[in-house]
C-alpha cells in the first residue's frame, strides 16, 4: 500500500488535466500491473508535465516504445 500511496501523490501535478487522467488510472488500473508495467509508469511520471501531456493526448510519439502499454492505459483513462 505504500508503494500506491507513493505514486498517487507523484500524479499530483502542475496541469488539471494531467491531474484528472492520472487519478482515473490509478483507480481503474493501478492495482492490476504487474512489475514491468509499474516500472513503465515510473518512467512516465518523471517527465516533465508538458512532455506527459503530449503523450497521452498523442501529440508526440514516445521516444521510448516500452512504455506503450501503460501509455495506451493513460490514454484510455
Amino acid at each position: 500500500m505504500k508503494e500506491f500511496e507513493r505514486a498517487r501523490w507523484r500524479c499530483r501535478r502542475g496541469l488539471l488535466e494531467l491531474d484528472i487522467v492520472l487519478q482515473r488510472f490509478m483507480d481503474r488500473y493501478y492495482a492490476q500491473l504487474d512489475q514491468q508495467e509499474l516500472e513503465q509508469f515510473e518512467r512516465l511520471l518523471s517527465l516533465p508535465d508538458n512532455d506527459l501531456w503530449d503523450l497521452i493526448s498523442e501529440r508526440k510519439a514516445p521516444a521510448d516504445c516500452s512504455v506503450q502499454a501503460v501509455l495506451e492505459l493513460l490514454q484510455k483513462s
